[in-house]
This record gives structure tokens, C-alpha cells and sequence, in this order.
């Protein structure tokens, strides 16, 4: 009895004409395109974008070179190389994050414990070549002073929340 109904329906076309009617249904709806850069769609207060090096506010970089973000990063995407300074404090002399491997995870930023570095909301990054993407401590600190004022507001929206 299966194999004569299996039968009739591919005689009759009938899963032909169950997806022709799928397809004429959402045929006649509205389009949902978003035009990029002019249009944008709203983010999650999760979401983690362009890595940057904040500063204090006296312009002394935040990272004291303990090597956490280093450690904690799964794709080995940090390298970090440090040196002591003349008032028994480390800084770091190199700072390089390779966005080519990064999965902006944020363990990073959840390993900080200066909250130097951050992952901002910025989305609007690109590259031709693989070279663009490794990202020094001086682009990174200039990318930081740049969203100073965003990453600013998002710590406090976060503290709010919690």
C-alpha cells in the first residue's frame, strides 16, 4: 500500500507542487535587504568587534605587562614582550595582536585585570592583505584613543546592568 501511494505522488508531482507553493508564498512578500552602510541593524550588547589598548587619564597606557591575555588566548593570537622601567614597574615594549587568527572570544578582555585591553563595537575594519591585519601596540593604542569615549560608555552601561 506505501509503494502505491509512493507511486501515485511522484505520478501527480505532488512534492513538486508543495515546493512551488513554499516558493509562491514568500514571492509576493516584502524584501529584507538592509543597505549597509547607510542602514544598519542593531547590535547585541554582546558584541565584540576591533581589539583597542586603552590609557588612563593622565595618557599612561594601562598595560602592565602580566601576559594574562597572552596566556588565556586559545587561537595564540597575542605576543606580548615586556621590559622593566626605571621605577621598578613593566610595560610592555611589544604588543601584537594578529586578527587573522584572533575568534574574538573576549577572554582577552576578561583576563585583564587593568581592563587594558578591550574589544570596542567597532565593526568597520577591513584588509587586502594579511599584513593589515597584525595589529601593533601603536594601532591599537591609537584605535583606543580614538573609541576612548564608546568603550567609556559601554563599561558603564555594563556596570548599570550588573
Amino acid at each position: 500500500m506505501k509503494r502505491l501511494i509512493a507511486v501515485l505522488q511522484s505520478l501527480t508531482l505532488s512534492e513538486l507542487r508543495r515546493g512551488l507553493g513554499v516558493t509562491l508564498r514568500h514571492f509576493f512578500k516584502p524584501a529584507i535587504t538592509v543597505q549597509y552602510p547607510e542602514e544598519r541593524t542593531p547590535q547585541s550588547g554582546r558584541f565584540r568587534g576591533l581589539h583597542a589598548l586603552r590609557r588612563y587619564a593622565n595618557g599612561e597606557e594601562r598595560c602592565i605587562a602580566c601576559k594574562l591575555c597572552e596566556a588565556v588566548c586559545p587561537a595564540l593570537a597575542i605576543t606580548i614582550e615586556s621590559e622593566e622601567r626605571e621605577d621598578n614597574t613593566r610595560r610592555t615594549t611589544r604588543y601584537d595582536i594578529d586578527l587573522s587568527k584572533c575568534i574574538y572570544c573576549g577572554y582577552c578582555e576578561e583576563a585583564c585585570p587593568v581592563d587594558s585591553i578591550v574589544l570596542t563595537r567597532f565593526i568597520d575594519y577591513h584588509a587586502e592583505e594579511r599584513g593589515e591585519l597584525l595589529y601593533d601596540k601603536q594601532m591599537l593604542l591609537a584605535v583606543g584613543d580614538r573609541l576612548e569615549a564608546d568603550v567609556a560608555d559601554d563599561r558603564a552601561q555594563d556596570a548599570a546592568y550588573r
